[in-house]
């Protein structure tokens, strides 16, 4: 599930010396796709039922678009699971699989062999599959809020801009599956994090959906998994990128992007943006460990929201995730108590009788102030084209 603003790096062939399509190293035997369909606790859906529950495919029930394909709006009956009418029984999100698309089977393989094993709150839910003849489909529960991703970046009347709290909810929720991924139950590198794969249900509580570039991570005393390059631009991180090297820290550095994403309302790359700052982390760096330069990072559009102390709790946190030094970078475990000791504080949202926060003393009419401005309203313009992602949530 992709975005218009960034790229998808699909490798056809290993990019780097030393790195083979084909050295994936998993502690996990081999399973042919009998084995994973037959293992999998989904329901098998024929293609006419899915047919009758998206209502022919119609074109008003498309949800979102994206590399794998689109993703359609149905209804299916909660026990039996058969074709129901719209608006009646469970709401479902059906992706089916574009067959000249540039991602294919494996990676919808890829989706029911994890989806179809690993359960838990801040995952997204597959209910079932078809397979028949040339049709490839995946089933998921409907996820009413959207991805994050639109409504970080979308503008309109749908799309509000989500509150501080909201902000940090979502970044504890989506860490907390991650950090089960990494888990010693799952063990499994997620390596597509971003925004528009971040689902949220009607509560706003995030699951991660996209499991078609998910490996198992390294076994013994292996250090990493070796791979072809892929993921999205920008989210990546730059080890990764440079050997192919892939480890649980590869998803907390994606995980610092993110969150970097959720305290300044940008993009990971944007180039509508300013020059200098088409790269959301290289140009926000420098400012989000200064008390007086941090403002010139938050989304304006919380403003006054939270206090100048949490918010560098925050972006402490992302500059941790963002090391270029994978050591150096915090596990999910720790990211996750992190975020929930910032909740907890009494600083995560301002007493009523704390002034808005105002950390600019430009004055209004200032050249600086003005130049900000019509950049900012640009942007905004900008981004309202953006292509709506193939999330499963979208309404």
């Amino acid at each position: 599930m992709g975005s218009c603003f960034s790229l998808r790096i699909k490798a056809k062939s290993p990019l780097h010396n030393g790195v083979s399509s084909s050295s994936k190293i998993s502690s996990v035997p081999f399973r042919t796709e009998g084995e994973i369909l037959q293992s999998s606790n989904l329901k098998s859906f024929s293609f006419n039922e899915l047919k009758t529950a998206t209502r022919n495919f119609r074109p008003d029930s498309v949800l979102g678009e994206g590399g794998f394909g689109c993703v359609f709006k149905g209804w299916i009956d909660e026990n039996t699971f058969a074709a129901t009418r719209p608006g009646t029984g469970l709401v479902i999100a059906v992706k089916r699989l574009n067959q000249d698309g540039s991602q294919g089977h494996q990676e919808w393989l890829t989706e029911i062999n994890y989806l179809g094993q690993l359960y838990h709150p801040n995952l997204v839910k597959l209910v079932g599959y078809c397979l028949e003849d040339d049709h490839r489909l995946l089933v998921y529960e409907f996820m009413p809020k959207g991805s994050l991703e639109n409504h970080l970046f979308r503008r309109g009347s749908y799309f509000q801009p989500l509150s501080w709290n909201l902000r940090m909810k979502v970044a504890l929720g989506a860490a907390k599956g991650v950090a089960f991924l990494h888990s010693d139950e799952a063990k499994v590198i997620y390596r597509d994090f971003k925004p528009s794969n971040i689902l949220l249900d009607s509560n706003y509580n995030a699951k991660l959906s996209d499991f078609g570039l998910a490996k198992d991570g390294p076994t013994g005393d292996r250090s990493h998994v070796s791979t072809r390059v892929m993921g999205t631009y920008g989210y990546a991180a730059p080890e990764y990128m440079a050997t192919g090297h892939l480890t649980a820290k590869s998803d907390v550095y994606s995980f610092g992007v993110v969150l970097l994403e959720l305290l300044s309302g940008r993009r990971a790359i944007d180039k509508n943006r300013p020059s200098g700052e088409h790269n959301l982390v290289e140009w926000a760096k420098p400012y989000l460990q200064s008390k007086r330069k941090i403002f010139q990072v938050m989304d304006a559009r919380i403003e006054g929201q939270y206090s100048l102390s949490s918010v560098l709790k925050a972006a402490t946190l992302a500059i941790k995730c963002l090391s270029k030094e994978p050591k150096s970078r915090p596990n999910m475990d720790e990211v996750v108590n992190a975020l929930e000791q910032l909740q907890e504080s009494n600083d995560v949202e301002p007493s009523r009788n704390e002034p808005r926060q105002n950390f600019d003393s430009t004055p209004s009419n200032s050249p600086r102030r003005h130049r900000a401005s019509v950049n900012e309203n640009r942007n905004r313009r900008a981004a309202t084209y953006s292509t709506p992602s193939a999330s499963p949530l979208r309404t």
